[in-house]
């Protein structure tokens, strides 16, 4: 997992970086920038060569960094039109040491900057730009105008840039559009945006990502992100007080070697789940999550389901799976590890009694998705250290644990999220547009994958299959993040390997462009 840092982090980790480490904050600048270039090789073929590009430049340490890159791509075959929005002069810092080297007369930059391959504008209107240089076609446009110190909406001259690219990326299908850091025009540390933005295909951020990066609506402006490890010491990411984090490909993958199959596991040790799911209008709920328990791992699984609907949902079952009358059932009698209620239940109250004594009396963790939750609706049950429970809500049941406090969540699923899983000690997988998983601590996982797939009837109930067959395995926090982690990678985290890192320095807000 990946820690998500605020602006505020990343610069506490920058200054640290220098002040611990001695290295000079214009390394870090040109490691961020060799990042993107690599990032750029490898999406347009491992060759730059002759490719056209175009960097839009602000004036802080953001327009810095793609000062930087346009003499990169330039020394290595690019042709590239790079403009500051501002002049050399009201730049400064690391900033400004690179706009003066791409300023520097041809003779003296001659063996690293070809002066036929490098256009280089100096303009203090955005609009002196948009007609004579947004008509030319470019194989990637890159946006470096504001950083992670943006905190106001844009407005004016730069608003109207931006709405200028929105529709060239319209009209362009062909042209790759890449953000540095972050999309020029939301805030990082808001899941919202906070104006018009840079509409990206790709986004490489540096150290870590940022919330805007990996949470929506804000992500969607992201398009693929990048996670470029520019050498930042990870124990200063470490000891940064975020409790929020994104899960990565490598952490499935961990998963599943640290559960595969050996010589000597059979059934007891691969782990027994029982799960109490069906009814007569639901009886396909019962089979999704029965069949995704077992397909996950579990050594063996138990289904008691209403006797009304037993041969049936027996039919659609694979035939390992042990199926048994829900009715007269001593659900806490069972020897297993896990149990799993809700899928397709009932509402009837003798179904909702039967739930509740189970939740209440339960003595091995407990899995609670669907009419679980409806039952326990307002929540006010604890879970516990020994019998954890997790919970599986999508937003309106989530609301209905809460007392209907609907609005709320939607403003803030995140914070949401956390508070409820402290306040009752539970494991909340909160789904929804990227699943959240939140921890009795106060972690919260974003889980930044997914596809169409999840958008149909029974993707709820198989989710909680796969976790309970995960829990019967493992424990039940790695359990809840795996379960939600689809095939599909997250953000990609790469090394650079160029030398180390360094504080980018100050953070100028809208005017100076970081």
């Amino acid at each position: 997992m990946q820690k998500v840092l605020t602006a505020e982090e990343m610069r506490d980790i920058d200054r640290l970086t220098t002040e611990r480490f001695g290295i000079p904050s214009i390394q870090l600048m040109e490691n961020a920038a060799q990042a993107v270039a690599s990032t750029l090789k490898r999406k347009l073929g491992a060759s730059i060569d002759s490719k056209s590009f175009l960097i839009l430049c602000g004036k802080g340490n953001n327009g810095g960094d793609g000062a930087a890159l346009a003499r990169i791509l330039v020394s290595s075959g690019a042709h590239v039109v790079a403009v500051l929005f501002g002049k050399i002069e009201e730049t400064k810092g690391d900033a400004r040491v690179n706009f003066e080297r791409l300023k520097l007369p041809a003779t003296e930059i001659a063996n690293e900057i070809s002066d036929h391959k490098l256009s280089f504008y100096e303009t203090e209107f955005y609009s002196d730009a948009i007609d004579e240089i947004l008509d030319r076609n470019f194989d990637v446009v890159c946006d470096s105008l504001f950083g992670t110190g943006l905190s106001r909406p844009i407005e004016g001259e730069v608003l109207t840039l931006i709405q200028e690219l929105k529709e060239l990326k319209s009209t362009s299908p062909s042209t790759l559009f890449c953000a540095i850091d972050i999309p020029s025009g939301l805030n990082s540390d808001m899941y919202r945006p906070i104006s018009e933005n840079f509409h990206a295909d790709i986004t490489v951020t540096f150290t870590a990502p940022k919330l805007a990066n990996v949470f929506p609506p804000a992500s969607n402006f992201n398009g693929e992100l990048f996670v470029a490890d520019i050498g930042s010491p990870s124990e200063l990411i470490d000891s940064s007080p975020s409790k929020i984090f994104v899960s990565e490909q490598r952490d499935a993958i961990r998963w599943l070697r640290d559960t595969e199959v050996r010589k000597d596991s059979y059934k007891k040790t691969r782990g027994v789940a029982v799960i109490l799911a069906g009814s007569e209008n639901y009886s396909g709920a019962a089979a999704l999550v029965a069949n995704s328990c077992f397909a996950s791992g579990a050594g063996m699984v138990t289904l008691l389901t209403p006797k009304s609907i037993k041969e049936a949902v027996a039919a659609k079952l694979t035939n390992e799976i042990i199926v048994k009358k829900l009715e007269g059932a001593n659900i806490n009698s069972e020897k297993t590890d896990v149990v799993a209620i809700g899928c397709g239940l009932s509402s009837d109250a003798k179904t909702v009694e039967l739930i509740r004594g189970a939740v209440e009396n339960r003595k091995t963790p407990m899995l609670l998705d669907a009419e679980a939750l409806n039952a326990l609706s307002p929540f006010s049950i604890d879970g516990s250290e020994q019998f954890p429970l997790i919970l599986t809500p999508h937003i309106g049941e989530f609301s209905r644990l809460l007392g209907g406090e609907n609005e709320s969540i939607v403003e803030n699923r995140i914070v949401a999220a956390r508070e409820f899983a402290s306040r009752h000690n539970v494991i909340l997988v909160l789904k929804g547009e990227r699943n959240l998983i939140a921890s009795p601590d106060g972690r919260v996982v974003i889980n930044p994958t997914g596809n169409a797939g999840i958008s149909r009837a029974g993707a709820g109930d198989t989710l909680a299959g796969i976790i309970t067959g995960f829990l019967a395995q493992s424990l039940a926090v790695r359990a809840a993040l795996y379960g939600v982690e689809p095939e599909t990678p997250g953000p990609r985290r790469q090394a650079l390997e160029p030398s180390g890192p360094a504080s980018r320095g100050e953070r100028p807000e809208q005017g100076g462009g970081d």
